[in-house]
């Protein structure tokens, strides 16, 4: 839930379980497409938790500079009054939160579990 408020640590690790527990459960399953679908959904969700957490413009436009986003874009979607799901999904947001970012803060992901697992 993006309601729930906790930190980003401590989400990713019941996240993790969850992720290596269903994958330990559907690890025969011969659908990886299926996999790289759902982790792309799942990604687009770790971005609007993200986004939520960052709360005020100027958190928003301050985090963006930091990671990245040249000053006028970082402005222009930090002040943005779109809503969480379509910020996540925009370009400016994907990438300052790559996958790399992702996987530096310790996230699994359904399809590289799915093939660890394989």
């Amino acid at each position: 839930s993006r309601k729930w408020s906790v930190s980003m640590d401590f989400r990713i690790g019941k996240l993790n379980r969850y992720v290596r527990g269903w994958m330990g459960y559907f690890r025969l399953s011969e659908t990886p497409k299926k996999f790289t679908e759902l982790d792309k959904w799942f990604r687009s969700r770790m971005r609007q938790i993200r986004w939520k957490e960052w709360k005020l413009p100027r958190t928003r436009v301050k985090n963006l500079r930091r990671l990245g986003v040249i000053m006028d874009f970082a402005y222009q979607w930090g002040n943005s009054s779109r809503g969480y799901w379509r910020v996540a999904g925009s370009p400016i947001l994907k990438k300052a939160l790559p996958n790399s970012y992702w996987e530096e803060l310790g996230l699994i992901f359904f399809r590289r579990a799915w093939d660890r697992f394989r």
